[in-house]
């Protein structure tokens, strides 16, 4: 039985790793109360490729 309630998936992706030029994305999944946040997260994680922490967004 699938679990009911308000809590969705979401994956996050960097931000800074787009204008670095470098190969390969850094992406995260993590999940949020779709009731309580409505608008899109946005976190600083690692980003292993960059080897520092940047800012990451959802994405659709």
């Amino acid at each position: 039985m699938a679990k009911k309630g308000n809590r969705i998936q979401v994956i996050m992706e960097c931000t800074e790793h787009k204008d670095s030029g470098k190969p390969g994305t850094s992406r995260y999944i993590t999940t949020k109360n779709k009731k309580n946040t409505t608008e899109r997260l946005e976190l600083k994680k690692y980003n292993p490729i960059l080897k520092k922490m940047t800012v990451h967004k959802e994405i659709k």
